[in-house]
């Protein structure tokens, strides 16, 4: 903690959750700003453009190995919190802005997708307070105080999941997040927001049995080609990740894209999402850079 204010700040929001009761908009505006982000994360704000190299790959790196797409499950964020003795659900503050500031080194070195796991269908077990917050936190650190971020950069963002459970305010933004950045190209930032892999395989079954029965394609042509076009991520050149990060310790998938990551290289690291910066995804780069990949061949 730094400072006096955002000690004030936390007791204020500890006290109200304790009541499992929302915070107030002036509380909201308080929560993590930039300069707090950057004291306790020791990272800039993904807003601060000195903070990037634009272009310029750390070194070691080699552009030519580097993965087109990258898949990230950002754990972490509630420990992160308590670590630092805030409530824990202050975390996704932290953890929204280290992810703007990473899909803006992705953009920076050239890799071409980068899909998050950010709300998992199985999220909604949590208490309602917390998914109340989360989604404002989605709404407004990543749609509204990304966009124009996303546009200076060149950024195309796109959401996956099933969008009919998510609050009105946050279908309206992701609706006009994506229609403005449609034409963008540099990177493909995929949001996954109420997604499960395996409700994502069983839709892809679902939409070819009515085609099958629609007498648009036959049985005998079912291949693997055509079933990923009936995936979520069908939106993208590249729907399966070359790359897989999970953060804070935790060694599963937990659901996400059951099917796209058949043969993609996995990488766990014990860091909190939010401490997450460039020297630990360098050294993620590096391992998968490192590693033979094999497709189930022997060489």
């Amino acid at each position: 903690m730094v400072g006096a204010v955002v000690l004030v700040v936390v007791m204020i929001a500890e006290k109200r959750f304790h009541k499992s009761s929302p915070l107030t908009a002036e509380e909201k505006e308080k929560v993590l700003p930039d300069k707090q982000f950057e004291a306790d994360t020791g990272q800039a704000a993904a807003s601060d453009a000195k903070a990037m190299s634009e272009g310029i790959l750390p070194a070691g790196l080699r552009r030519e190995l580097l993965p087109k797409h990258v898949a990230l499950i950002a754990d972490g964020n509630r420990r992160w919190a308590k670590g630092k003795g805030m409530p824990s659900i202050l975390g996704y503050g932290a953890g929204a802005r280290s992810l703007l500031k990473f899909a803006d080194l992705c953009c920076n070195w050239g890799i071409e997708v980068l899909t998050v796991f950010v709300f998992s269908t199985e999220n909604w077990v949590r208490p309602r307070y917390e998914v109340d917050f989360l989604m404002e936190v989605i709404q407004k650190h990543i749609f509204e105080e990304g966009l124009e971020n996303f546009m200076r950069k060149g950024i195309l963002v796109s959401v996956i999941g099933d969008p009919s459970k998510l609050p009105t305010s946050l279908q309206k933004w992701m609706t006009k997040t994506a229609e403005a950045t449609k034409n963008n190209s540099r990177l493909h930032f995929i949001l996954a927001i109420n997604y499960s892999g395996r409700e994502d395989i069983v839709q892809a079954c679902q939409s070819i049995s009515r085609k099958v029965m629609g007498n648009l394609i036959k049985v005998q042509d079912i291949d693997e080609t055509i079933f990923s076009q009936e995936l979520k991520t069908n939106c993208t050149e590249f729907p399966c990740p070359d790359l897989l990060i999970r953060t804070s310790g935790e060694q599963r998938i937990s659901n996400f894209l059951m099917w796209q990551l058949a043969y993609t290289e996995v990488y766990f690291d014990e860091c909190l999402w939010p401490d997450f910066g460039e020297k630990e995804f360098v050294k993620a780069l590096l391992s998968f850079q490192g590693r033979q990949r094999r497709y189930g061949g022997q060489h």
